[in-house]
């Protein structure tokens, strides 16, 4: 297959993209990193790019020149066979590379590859450049959480943004969507682009259950709340009810009493609780204690994906029953591209559909996030089944 104008068009659309959503900041924003899981927006810049510099122009590029030596240290995320990376928490104390310097290095490898692409293609560049783009868009998605949560823990609570929405309502009634039981099929099975943890299709056998048709909204966990949601024990996994306990866990984060009245931080601002929206921002303990306390259940990845097609999804990452594991024949990439899924099953739990946050031309029903059950940074949220 022939690298074309329009994989070309998605590479530079995407890396626009990537630097239109640090617009709103300001310079100071760049490097702030209130938590180990949030990394700064400047490392998140500076990544996306090393990932092409390292995986496609050392690779594809005759005595290619690195931007600068000190970059894959800097820039390497987890990749154990590139070497050694600054530690993971260490990465808000990065004052230098300057903002002007890592946007430089964008500039320098965005139009390296625009040079490699009129002299090189071939198949296994269009396979690594395909796998490079959904990175960034990863990424993005990551950059605009991690951007909520350097501002939405900053003591004057600033707005990012009023062009961005995260305000998704669902104007309809609340229905079960039955399937009966059976044997179905998983996995995905298109030629278009699909992470390895997607592959692996196989059929499960599913008992008959029901699937709400719409995700879980914040005057439902409102509910939750004033029913003593967060005292009661028996609600709960013992590891969970820890967390709840050691970290003094009251409502989903970003919610704030005020005079009696729920608010929430936003990326307009703080404003008041919109209680027809989905719930966001829980984690899977919240999810799976809300489920118990209104006698429902959470769906497998499964159940999800096998009734995907009754409902809308996008709005928020739902959590799901299931560990995330390989399928069947899961094979992992030789190297480091084998480190990018594979290295990650174990002590996660998988999250289906994608967010107000996911980038276009990203997300599928067959799409497998992944998070510990205590994170809720991402615009995380339920679906509950029966």
């Amino acid at each position: 297959m022939l690298l074309t104008d329009s994989l070309l068009d998605f590479f530079l659309e995407t890396r626009a993209y990537t630097e239109t959503l640090c617009k709103p900041l300001e310079i100071e924003d760049y490097v702030v990193q209130p938590i180990v899981d949030v990394s700064p927006p400047k490392w998140h810049l500076g990544h996306t790019t090393w990932f092409f510099e390292e995986f496609i122009l050392k690779v594809y590029v005759p005595d290619y020149k690195i931007f600068d030596g000190d970059f894959s240290y800097v820039f390497n995320s987890y990749y154990e066979t590139i070497g050694k990376r600054v530690v993971r928490s260490d990465r808000g104390n990065l004052s230098r590379p300057s903002v002007e310097k890592v946007y430089a290095y964008r500039n320098y490898v965005t139009d390296a590859m625009k040079a490699l692409f009129s002299i090189d293609q071939n198949k296994s560049l269009y396979d690594l450049l395909e796998i490079g783009i959904h990175h960034e868009k990863q990424h993005q998605e990551l950059l605009l959480t991690d951007i909520k949560y350097i501002l939405g823990n900053n003591p004057l609570l600033p707005k990012y943004s009023d062009a961005f929405k995260e305000h998704p309502s669902e104007q309809y009634q609340q229905e079960w969507i039955a399937v009966d039981e059976g044997v179905y099929e998983i996995g995905h099975r298109s030629n278009e682009f699909c992470y390895d943890n997607e592959l692996g299709r196989h059929k499960v056998y599913l008992h008959a259950y029901e699937i709400s048709n719409k995700l879980v909204t914040n005057a439902e966990f409102v509910n939750f709340i004033e029913a003593g949601g967060y005292e009661k024990f028996d609600l709960w996994h013992a590891e969970a009810w820890d967390w709840v306990n050691n970290n003094q866990i009251k409502a989903p984060l970003y919610w704030h009493k005020i005079d009696d009245d729920w608010h929430h931080y936003t990326m307009n601002g703080l404003q008041k609780l919109d209680t027809v929206m989905p719930v966001t921002h829980i984690s899977y303990f919240e999810a799976f204690a809300f489920a118990q306390w209104s006698g429902f259940r959470l769906p497998t990845e499964f159940e999800w994906e096998t009734a995907q097609t009754y409902f809308p999804w996008g709005k928020r990452w739902e959590w799901t029953e299931s560990a995330y594991l390989p399928y069947p024949n899961y094979q992992k990439a030789d190297g480091a591209l084998g480190e990018y899924n594979g290295k990650f099953m174990v002590n996660q739990k998988v999250l289906r559909g994608g967010s107000v946050a996911t980038p276009n031309k990203h997300t599928r029903h067959t799409y497998r996030n992944f998070f510990q059950p205590n994170l809720r940074w991402q615009y995380t949220g339920l679906r509950l089944a029966r």
